[in-house]
């Protein structure tokens, strides 16, 4: 299962394009730098830990698997 790229912040609505820093919990709840880290780096949501997400990939790339 892919993991779904938001492109707006949960908390502050800012938006938040594949190739910018966020944050994810385990469910993909997503925030921007300044959002996480007046929480702490806890979602509100799960109280999970939030951790950088992945980069996005551009539209030219090719994975192999």
């Amino acid at each position: 299962m892919a993991l779904i790229m938001k492109n707006a912040c949960e908390s502050c609505t800012k938006t938040l394009a594949p190739h910018e820093v966020a944050y994810i919990c385990i469910h993909e709840c997503t925030f921007c730098p300044a959002c996480t880290k007046e929480m702490t780096f806890v979602c509100p949501n799960c109280s999970g830990e939030l951790v950088k997400r992945p980069c996005g990939i551009d539209a030219q790339s090719n994975c192999s698997l």
